[in-house]
């Protein structure tokens, strides 16, 4: 059994979230180590303290959540930097609010079951607005019109393109059966370091092709990034210093960069693990 938060506990835990996940070294996205795609630790860092307040708030419903959010974001920074973070994080804390006393896990999975129409209006007005990259049209529910469905029933139709997407229809079964065991696992190795967050970012990316990438540069490419990683997350899964990858890491990242790959459904998907870890108590 697990009490409800509040909403300044949850605020500071998406905060945190968002602010240690740059503070490790993520090939292929920004990080502490190196900026890249025209964007810099500076703006995650904006975007942080600007959306957190509207994740933590009380009163709003997920899709309120996910817009005011994203409409702060947009404020603060100029761009898109954290919808799909915004996406995962907003049932997280809906659920976290939840006074039921059941396991977060649980929770979510309620939340996510009576997401309604009005959620789906305020996200699609949110995806509209933060312009992700490689969103292309969408044979049904597509965001450029007015949904006639629930959120749950629009991330039904897209979770084929999209792992966000996915995990609302799977009970965000990547972030409490892998993200969370990946973070169990690393701080048990190495300690609570930013290396540990790394290796839960290279979980993600060496195990799901990341659908950003997929997105905008196809399949081949989602997977080949993949392949590429495994063996770095290998090598640093058996590590006993992690310092011991930091060369293969940052050789990793560079080759990422210039390519103009950005694993960013994989960063997404670390940030709600870090989320749900501290919404956890872990």
């Amino acid at each position: 059994m697990t009490a409800p938060l509040t909403s300044e506990r949850i605020v500071s835990s998406f905060h945190e979230a968002c602010l240690a996940e740059l503070e490790a070294l993520k090939p292929g996205n920004v990080h502490r180590f190196a900026n890249g795609h025209n964007m810099s630790v500076g703006d995650f860092e904006k975007s942080a303290a600007a959306a957190a307040p509207a994740i933590g708030a009380p009163d709003l419903s997920v899709g309120e959540r996910i817009e005011a959010a994203v409409e702060a974001t947009r404020e603060a920074v100029g761009q898109n930097t954290n919808l799909g973070i915004v996406l995962l994080a907003a049932p997280l804390a809906q659920a976290a609010l939840d006074p039921s006393g059941h396991s977060l896990e649980d929770r979510l999975k309620e939340v996510l079951g009576s997401l309604t129409v009005e959620d789906a209006c305020a996200a699609y007005r949110a995806i509209r607005l933060a312009e992700p990259g490689g969103l292309g049209q969408a044979p049904y529910h597509d965001v450029a019109a007015e949904p006639g469905v629930t959120l749950y029933e629009a991330m039904q139709a897209a979770e084929t393109r999209d792992r966000i997407a996915w995990n609302y229809t799977h009970g965000f079964v990547d972030i409490f059966k892998l993200g969370l065991k990946w973070l169990d696992g690393g701080t048990k190795r190495w300690g609570p370091v930013a290396w540990v967050t790394t290796y839960v970012y290279l979980g993600f990316l060496a195990h799901i092709p990341d659908t950003l990438i997929e997105r905008k540069f196809g399949g081949a490419a989602a997977s080949e990034v993949r392949d590429e990683a495994r063996p770095i997350e290998a090598g640093l899964s058996h590590c006993h210093d992690p310092q011991d990858m930091a060369g293969p890491l940052t050789a990793f990242d560079a080759s990422l960069k210039e390519r103009g790959l950005n694993p960013g459904t994989s960063a997404d998907l670390t940030v709600a693990t870090l989320f749900a870890a501290a919404l956890q108590g872990r």
